[in-house]
């Protein structure tokens, strides 16, 4: 007899050559969907679950949770309470990209609470558990009651010694040099995420093409999972009909509306578009009042009330379906944005360097009416942040930290941690200019980027790279080439397509697509693309990437105009550091010398450190790097080390101190910690009987090194050493 409460169904399908199964009736099944996706031993646990909508919601409110349990890499979490707490930064990526994908594919009018949470299970250290999870949310709203209009898959999409490879190991992706997450229907692209090391556009999308096409063999899998074991649908309910309300209010608003939306600088539009829409709310609802009605009890005044509070709801809900119409037509119709541009041009630019002191780097970067302050920070290997990942620790030296603070969009409420957005926002930047940075050996080192959006109306990211690109040159850090991004945009009514650069907040909010790129001359380093719309054409995608290329050369062109006077004439980095920033040194030693450096219980490297100021980091490898605030403490720290972990040169001439005396010779410490021997034949021109007729125990001697053996014994010589000195002093021959 089979078991009621365990007929778990499962779908195995093949993903980069190596089996993924989904399986579903086993583990909580009490959400309304739930799927355990396995991939090699990495196993996510994805549930979805819906609850009644809030009254006055008019908007999807869907959460996303990707949770990384520490013991399905059999860890215990660090810190006191041992136990997992807010979200890391990886998680919150991982959250933010399921999200992007699966919001806009709900059925019209849906506001039931959905929450989905993907729970890592098992993790091994090569197959990485967000792609499991983005499919298994994409499984999981599939087979629940919830309105999903999918399947959907995800791939990672790398490119390793020139060849395409889905879903790389991780150990395979330091190789790549390009790396894209992309998340598609049968139809189009819905999402996509990613990096790479300056590659042209014609192959980012040839890897988007390729991804796409690989991803299709997760939906039929889907599909019969759900054929199985799915639950039936849930409809959003029908909205009323409002075609009266519309029409009325297409009325009042006339062509107040029109011209309002027209005005081109934000704020005195928002005043504009505010006056005309209050206008319009203030006679919609003095109508209703005066309309009869019958008010016979409590209860009828608590209905007219409920009624006025729907009509004002519905009405602001018109009112923004008119705007955006009014706006998305100017565009389609006339090739007029909002501010009054054409599809394809960039606001005005400017940049300025050095605009505060002390900073070691720092860049003002505004274009239109988007602003970024950026400060780069130099510091030592000391201030690298420890990442204590699911199946790793690792030392991060290059960190991106992108604030909004709600100054910049005109709003006045508490500060508060980053979110979900300024993580996603910061990471996306970082992996732009991470693509650009000189290597750990080249410049060791810790980089930190912070920018503030000080004016914010669209693009306000890519008006961080911008900036982190000026203020690294400020500070003289040689990347390797300057990076700058570019927010695309896309209308689309039918047969018309309008591509916008450069968006503003409100044709981000309008539009039907958000494609974030961001390059140097030679190609792309970073891309973030949303889909808001069932599908985009190849190529659509196609003129985007291109006309977001053409305006990626015109912000670099800008930004060389704005600042190669004050760069020394030319695009590139400073040649010097700022004055404020750390001075380096680095050095390598022989790695059985590191124990003089470090000392008995790190007493003697403590000791340098507190006598100079500055920071010593030995590596294992015997590199030495020196840290200071300042030059002559560096180079006194750096005589320090040197003086104990110098070696015998062959040839050179030492003034040594006799520490212990033999029969046949006399053992004199050259250096600190570095004795030779001088042999009695050494000692003296002619026969020596006795060493102590020529030297005693303490005494002060010249020597020469004539001899290293390979176990590294030292032969000295006080005779060559008298003999060479002698020839020096003597005086030239004539002819």
């Amino acid at each position: 007899m089979a078991n009621y409460w365990f007929q778990p169904h499962s779908v195995t399908l093949d993903v980069g050559g190596r089996p993924m199964t989904l399986e579903t009736g086993r583990m909580a099944k009490q959400a309304s969907g739930a799927v355990v996706v396995t991939y090699g031993e990495t196993v996510v646990l994805v549930t979805c679950t819906t609850a009644k909508a809030r009254e006055g919601i008019d908007f999807l409110p869907l959460t996303v949770d990707f949770v990384e349990k520490t013991s399905a890499a059999g860890k215990i979490p660090g810190g006191f309470f041992k136990r997992e707490g807010r979200l890391s930064d990886r998680e919150v990526l991982v959250s933010r990209f399921i999200d992007r994908s699966v919001r806009p594919l709900f059925a019209e009018g849906w506001r039931d609470e959905t929450h989905i949470v993907a729970t890592v299970l098992s993790a091994d250290r090569e197959n990485t558990p967000d792609l499991p999870a983005f499919v298994g949310a994409s499984a999981a709203l599939h087979l629940s009651d919830a309105p999903f209009l999918g399947p959907i898959g995800a791939v990672r999409v790398g490119r390793i010694d020139g060849k395409w490879v889905i879903n790389p190991l991780r150990s395979q992706l330091p190789e790549a040099d390009v790396e894209l997450v992309v998340a598609g229907s049968r139809s189009a692209v819905v999402m996509v995420e990613g990096g790479a090391k300056q590659v042209p556009e014609a192959e980012i999308l040839e890897g988007l093409r390729f991804g796409h096409a690989e991803l299709l063999g997760q939906l039929d899998p889907q599909e019969e999972l759900r054929r199985v074991a799915g639950k039936a649908k849930r409809n959003p309910d029908p909205a009323p009909d409002s075609s009266a309300l519309v029409a009325r209010v297409r009325e009042l608003v006339g062509d107040d509306l029109r011209e309002a939306v027209r005005i081109e600088e934000k704020l005195s539009r928002y005043k504009a578009t505010g006056a005309t829409e209050k206008r319009t709310i203030e006679t919609l609802s003095e109508e209703y009042r005066r309309a009869p009605a019958k008010l016979e009890s409590l209860a009828d005044v608590e209905e007219r009330r409920a009624g006025l509070q729907s009509l004002v709801s519905k009405t602001k809900s018109i009112l923004h379906d008119v705007r955006s119409d009014l706006i998305r037509e100017r565009i389609l119709s006339d090739a007029k944005r909002i501010d009054g541009r054409g599809t394809a041009d960039i606001r005005p630019i400017a940049c300025e360097l050095r605009v505060v002191p002390r900073v070691h780097g720092v860049a003002l970067f505004t274009r239109g009416e988007t602003q970024s302050l950026v400060s780069a920070t130099l510091g030592s290997a000391f201030d690298t942040q420890m990442i204590d990942g699911l199946t790793e620790r690792y030392e991060k030296a290059f960190m991106f930290h992108y604030n909004f603070p709600p100054f910049s969009v005109g709003e006045a409420r508490m500060l508060r941690g980053p979110g979900r957005r300024e993580v996603g926002h910061g990471t996306l930047a970082e992996r732009a200019i991470q693509a650009v940075l000189p290597s750990r050996e080249e410049f060791p080192y810790t980089l930190r980027i912070v920018a503030e959006t000080l004016e914010s109306n669209g693009s306000s990211s890519m008006a961080a790279i911008c900036g982190a690109t000026l203020a690294l040159m400020d500070g003289g850090v040689p990347i390797a080439a300057p990076v700058a991004g570019i927010a695309m945009g896309l209308i689309e009514e039918g047969d018309r397509v309008a591509i916008l650069s450069d968006i503003l907040g409100d044709e981000d909010h309008l539009g039907d697509m958000d494609f974030k790129v961001a390059g140097t001359r030679a190609g792309i380093t970073a891309v973030q693309m949303d889909i808001k719309v069932r599908s985009v054409d190849w190529s659509v995608m196609e003129r985007a990437l291109e006309q977001a290329r053409q305006g990626r050369l015109h912000i670099l062109d800008r930004m060389e105009a704005e600042t190669a006077d004050v760069l020394g004439g030319q695009f590139s980095h400073r040649t010097e550091l700022a004055d404020h920033a750390p001075r380096m040194t680095q050095m390598w030693i022989k790695p059985d010398r590191i124990r003089d450096i470090i000392g008995p219980g790190g007493r003697v490297i403590r000791a340098i450190q507190e006598a100079t100021g500055v920071k010593i980091d030995v590596e294992d490898t015997g590199q030495v790097r020196i840290f200071s605030p300042d030059g002559p403490n560096l180079e006194r720290a750096r005589a320090m080390v040197e003086e104990l972990t110098q070696e015998a040169e062959l040839g050179r001439i030492y003034a040594g101190k006799v520490k212990r005396i033999t029969d046949f010779g006399a053992f004199v410490e050259i250096f600190p910690g570095t004795d030779g021997m001088i042999h009695i034949s050494q000692l003296a021109e002619g026969r020596v009987e006795r060493v102590t007729d020529v030297i005693q125990e303490g005494d002060e001697v010249l020597a020469k090194c004539i001899d290293i053996d390979p176990s590294g014994r030292i032969r000295l010589s006080r005779k060559e050493a008298l003999a060479d000195l002698a020839a020096e002093a003597a005086p030239p021959t004539e002819g």
